[in-house]
């Protein structure tokens, strides 16, 4: 089974329209939702950061620098496919968050409670995109140093011809 890599500019359409759905929910439900707490994106944040973290060290270890065991094949496949799927999601939640961002920054000099939403919904753009950039180094590090196609443009960069 070959896992085609996901390039950053796959996620901007999920994100665009996870954006306007959630900006048309709002603008329709917004005076009966409750508030959002400030702290709502953190936890996309520290997953992104665990993703960072994770695969520096996936990294090392696929390229041996360490001198620790080599990584089975399974669990770095599984890891891209977690590096896959948390990106989509980090993409999906950043255009929620912009989408409710897009509603509630403009009136909140009118309405006490969107200004605090703005101040969460900003923090939630900000922990998605970390969402999303630690699950695109995640894949990156899991790609194998005698990777024998460039995924951006699909050049043969393996091993040299034989003279």
């Amino acid at each position: 089974m070959t896992v085609i890599p996901i390039r950053p500019r796959d996620l901007v359409l999920p994100a665009l329209v996870a954006a306007v759905v959630v900006h048309l929910l709002v603008r329709l439900v917004y005076g009966s939702l409750p508030s959002f707490p400030l702290t709502a994106g953190l936890p996309f944040a520290v997953l992104g950061a665990a993703e960072a973290i994770g695969g520096t060290a996936l990294r090392s270890r696929i390229r041996d620098r360490t001198g620790a065991r080599p990584v089975e094949p399974l669990i770095a496949a599984r890891a891209v496919l977690v590096a896959r799927a948390s990106a989509q999601a980090g993409a999906i939640m950043t255009g929620a968050w912009v989408g409710l961002l897009v509603y509630v920054a403009p009136v909140s000099a009118d309405i006490a409670a969107a200004a605090d939403d703005t101040a969460a919904a900003a923090l939630g753009v900000v922990g998605a995109l970390v969402l999303v950039g630690g699950g695109l180094w995640l894949q990156h590090c899991c790609r194998t140093p005698d990777d024998p196609q460039d995924p951006k443009d699909g050049t043969d960069r393996g091993r040299r011809p034989q003279p």
